[in-house]
């Protein structure tokens, strides 16, 4: 800290890297951003749902930025007007499952609420759990467990009204 309480630009937090920061939240379109340096702490979210990238942001002289705890973006399928499609918020590799010998995280039939883990986009060997959003029942799952996803590949369709 500098006199006055004001970080100095030269930290994570400064007031130059912060705008720098978030400049590079709209650029490549990020709703998160989480950074800590010593024991200092700092979260960036941009408002709304919307479909996330989640990508580790490296900065000369700063820690090592852990990818952001993404959420699965929701948005209307074509299937019905209650019908969401829950979308990968990253590019990565798709797991149903948290390990191999485990039951699924979910499947067709289920109900979920919108903490509820549905699966796994692991990206760059860190495994992100991603929470579905929304509540309704699992009518559909989109993609093969173990395949590589690209960001906004279709996962999972939900029935809300259910």
């Amino acid at each position: 800290m500098t006199e006055g309480g004001k970080r100095d630009s030269g930290s994570v937090f400064g007031i130059d890297r912060l705008k720098t920061l978030i400049e590079l939240m709209e650029q490549h379109d990020l709703a998160e951003i989480d950074l800590q340096q010593d024991d200092e702490r700092i979260s960036l979210k941009r408002g709304g749902v919307q479909p996330t990238m989640a990508a580790p942001i490296s900065l000369p002289a700063a820690a090592p930025a852990a990818p952001a705890a993404p959420a699965a973006a929701a948005s209307p399928a074509g299937d019905g007007p209650n019908i969401l499609t829950i979308k990968s918020p990253m590019v990565g590799t798709f797991y149903t499952k948290p390990n191999p010998e485990s039951e699924p995280f979910v499947k067709v039939g289920d109900v979920i609420s919108p903490e509820k883990v549905i699966c796994i986009v692991e990206a760059m060997k860190v495994f992100n759990e991603i929470p579905a959003e929304v509540s309704g029942k699992v009518v559909a799952v989109l993609a093969e467990n173990g395949e590589p996803v690209e960001f906004d590949k279709p996962l999972f369709k939900i029935d809300t009204s259910a």
